[in-house]
């Protein structure tokens, strides 16, 4: 077990998403998804959670297993052509994860998606926490519209707002 990892996570407080994330910033990110998603046939998702309860710490969860986990729990999973992506940050760990459906995996190496979150990484740090997050959207956005097109019968499969646990 780690014990700074356990410190940090509990160390963070529950509203922490909500400082990093103020309504301006939410309202930016849910705008910056509806925008991607005119330009694609792809559905997008963004959550943040502040850390991970003490039983996942203890268990070894790390921040990709969480992802993979809301992931499912925000049914992205369930879009017509399994190009669902979400966005997933993980405050305690300072940790963007990517997780994409099997066909959007199919078409994107996963080096793209580390270079995404990495450059995320980057901007959170800095304290850009808004602006970070609407660039890495918009970078999985245009992957998105290079390998999903949207047609004229794309139709919003998933709802924008992000996502506070």
């Amino acid at each position: 077990m780690d014990l700074a990892r356990l410190a940090r996570h509990l160390a963070v407080l529950p509203g922490a998403v909500k400082r990093a994330f103020p309504p301006s910033a939410m309202t930016a990110i849910e705008q910056a998804i509806a925008e991607s998603e005119r330009q694609h046939g792809g559905e997008v998702r963004f959550a943040a959670e502040p850390a991970l309860d003490t039983g996942a710490l203890l268990a070894g969860q790390t921040a990709r297993e969480r992802a993979i986990e809301v992931f499912s729990l925000l049914r992205l999973w369930d879009t017509s052509e399994r190009n669902g992506v979400l966005i997933y940050l993980l405050l305690a760990d300072r940790d963007i994860e990517i997780v994409a459906d099997r066909g959007v995996n199919a078409k994107v190496a996963s080096a793209e998606w580390e270079g995404i979150c990495r450059t995320m990484e980057q901007g959170l740090k800095a304290g850009r926490n808004g602006e970070a997050v609407v660039a890495g959207i918009q970078r999985v956005s245009a992957l998105l519209a290079h390998h999903f097109p949207r047609r004229a019968d794309d139709r919003n499969e998933l709802p924008d707002r992000p996502v506070r646990l």
